[in-house]
């Protein structure tokens, strides 16, 4: 049996992630507490050797003493130096063996896959406003922080705290054996240093709280930076963005500084009491011994407690430092990933299936919250199979009829319904799959050509997605294609966000992508407005071609792209003002009238007809 597969390192969490800090780290580590208790119990098993240790040193000591130089190989001692041979060679060996490898096979590589699957899953969930309002670079930072903290706090109280407790417990019980005044003493320093770690370790948790934000906060920077890049060398603005980084970073330096400024007097603390324990026991098994109390065997476990106990407080002190400095990493993370920000399916939903295509808005109203804005009482059929144009000024509400109908936002007034079903109440995945789009601003995944276009059917097959290229006229540039790897084709990567095609190489491999995934819905989005004129004569095919026998709809401003359009509906300050093909529009001079001959070049100005 694979020990390294005892937690599943992909085990899916019950329930959203709580917002308290133990609830929070319950719902992490779900499933895979056994294993933890586990390599706990080794590694507590190996921290009460540390008194056996001791103990043992002691009796070698005593019976060197009783039984003098030419005693202690004497046949009446071999119990004693057998015991001892296979305790230093045998137990501990094994025992310090199996507590490592807990850790390090079963318990390591697993939590931080684990933790980071369930928070990335759990993000991937949130509504599209939970990213519109952040940095995509502290986002992923913080699950990466959280995931990685998680980790640390367990690994490091399983290695340390665990091990330590039982040191603790294994030496007052020694100590009690040799005198209970030198057990006393132990125990009055054992509270001054838990005191000591009570008044520092909490205000360590709120400063690396405000270390770790303000990491976040350089990382979101430079990754807002880089993703804009081109903006940024377009305006000239280095020395710009460069002060802002430089601003998050000052911020981040202060919090570093009075981190490291309390971790400077919790050290020197620390040490100071440390030194105090060998003073403390060894001097007062040394008194009891000078009393005829105790025996040069127990001032040798004494002062070998003392010393390991000395050594230890170090150590675990700045463990306990570095849990509490990641369990501050963690509330953060906590803060920023679990907040509700989320389009749940109606505990009834059900998946969509055999669409037809027929899309009615009946009633239907959002304002994004605010009192202005979006649609308002808008009511419109769509018939299966028929394809609609959509204008209007920029803010008429045409791009939030759509993000609708995606059910990226939930309507404030009225429903959505597709083949009679309402979109509430039908999952969310099998709507979208339902729907295929292509926007302006296309999509494009820092992966191959194939994947990208494979994005939209992944079980499709390498013929399928040649062909599905082939239709959108991607083929030909794609097989030219070399990215700087030397992988060329469609194995060639598409750069971040596509940035090494043309804005018309971009909208082919987007079409290839809607055309694989064949979707009966298909919304284009301002598909070619980006594109010159002559690149978009040459998609107009294509795109003819991804339209054939679907339901869609389509946003332009470019007016001469959606005169062939079945219908195209008019929309004015959240409303329809108008509807019907492009020649009965013109012929009630109307406001599309106005619209169009106000075009300069195909465009709708953003002004409202007057």
């Amino acid at each position: 049996m694979n020990i390294a597969n005892w937690i599943d390192a992909f085990r899916h969490a019950e329930g959203p992630p709580p917002q308290t800090l133990w609830a929070f780290m319950r719902w992490c580590l779900s499933g895979a507490w056994p294993a933890l208790w586990l390599a706990g119990l080794f590694s507590a098993a190996a921290g009460a050797l540390e008194a056996g240790t001791a103990l043992i040193l002691g009796m070698v000591i005593d019976s060197t003493v009783s039984l003098g130089p030419d005693g202690f190989f004497a046949i009446e001692n071999v119990g004693l130096i057998i015991g001892a041979v296979a305790f230093f060679l045998i137990a501990r060996p094994l025992l310090f063996g199996l507590s490592s490898a807990s850790n390090s096979i079963i318990v390591m590589p697993n939590v931080n896959p684990l933790v980071l699957s369930r928070l990335n899953r759990w993000t991937l969930g949130q509504a599209v406003t939970f990213f519109d309002d952040d940095f995509a670079g502290r986002i992923a930072q913080k699950q990466m922080q959280a995931s990685r903290a998680v980790t640390d706090v367990v690994s490091e109280f399983i290695n340390v705290v665990a091990f330590a407790l039982a040191s603790l417990v294994g030496s007052i019980i020694l100590l009690l054996a040799i005198d209970w005044r030198v057990a006393i003493g132990f125990a009055v320093w054992l509270f001054a240093y838990f005191m000591l770690i009570r008044w520092f370790l909490p205000r360590i948790r709120k400063r690396s709280a405000s270390r770790a934000a303000a990491r976040a906060m350089v990382s979101g920077q430079v990754v807002d930076t880089i993703t804009n890049i081109k903006t940024v060398k377009l305006f000239a603005h280095d020395d710009h963005e460069d002060r802002a980084a430089l601003g998050a970073m000052e911020v981040f330096r202060s919090t570093a500084v009075s981190f490291g400024v309390l971790s400077a007097y919790f050290r020197f603390a620390l040490m100071t009491l440390a030194g105090l324990l060998p003073v403390l026991l060894l001097g007062g098994t040394i008194f009891i011994w000078q009393a005829g109390q105790a025996s040069p065997g127990d001032i040798v476990a004494s002062g070998a407690i003392a010393i390991r106990i000395a050594q230890m407080t170090g150590w675990v002190s700045f463990t306990l430092m570095a849990i509490y400095a990641n369990v501050g990493e963690i509330e953060d993370g906590m803060r920023t990933l679990t907040p509700r920000t989320r389009l749940e399916d109606a505990g009834h939903a059900e998946p969509l299936a055999r669409v037809r295509g027929e899309i009615t808005f009946d009633n239907l109203g959002f304002s994004y919250g605010r009192r202005t804005g979006g649609i308002n009482k808008v009511s419109l059929r769509i018939a299966a199979g028929e394809k609609i144009g959509i204008v209007g000024a920029s803010g008429a509400g045409k791009s939030t009829l759509v993000n609708l109908l995606l059910r990226l936002y939930a309507p404030e007034q009225g429903r959505i319904l597709i083949d009679d079903a309402d979109i509430a109440s039908i999952t969310q995945e099998s709507l979208r799959r339902a729907i295929g789009m292509v926007t302006q601003e296309t999509a494009m995944f820092n992966r191959s050509a194939r994947e990208n276009i494979l994005y939209g059917r992944p079980d499709a097959t390498e013929d399928e997605m040649i062909a599905a290229a082939r239709k959108a006229e991607a083929e030909e540039f794609i097989l030219n294609m070399q990215d700087h790897k030397g992988r060329t084709g469609f194995d060639a990567h598409l750069g971040e966000r596509g940035v090494k095609l043309s804005g018309g190489q971009r909208q082919r491999i987007a079409l290839a992508r809607a055309i694989l995934k064949d979707a009966p819905i298909l919304v284009l989005d301002e598909a070619t407005s980006a594109l010159d004129s002559e690149v978009e004569a040459s998609i107009q095919t294509a795109l003819i071609r991804v339209m054939e026998g679907k339901t869609v709809l389509a946003i332009a401003h470019r007016l001469s792209t959606l005169t062939e359009m079945d219908r195209i509906i008019v929309m004015d300050s959240g409303r329809i003002a108008e509807q019907g093909t492009h020649d009965a529009l013109l012929a009630q001079g109307g406001l599309y009238a106005k619209y169009w001959r106000r075009q300069s070049g195909g465009f709708i100005s953003t002004k409202a007809a007057e």
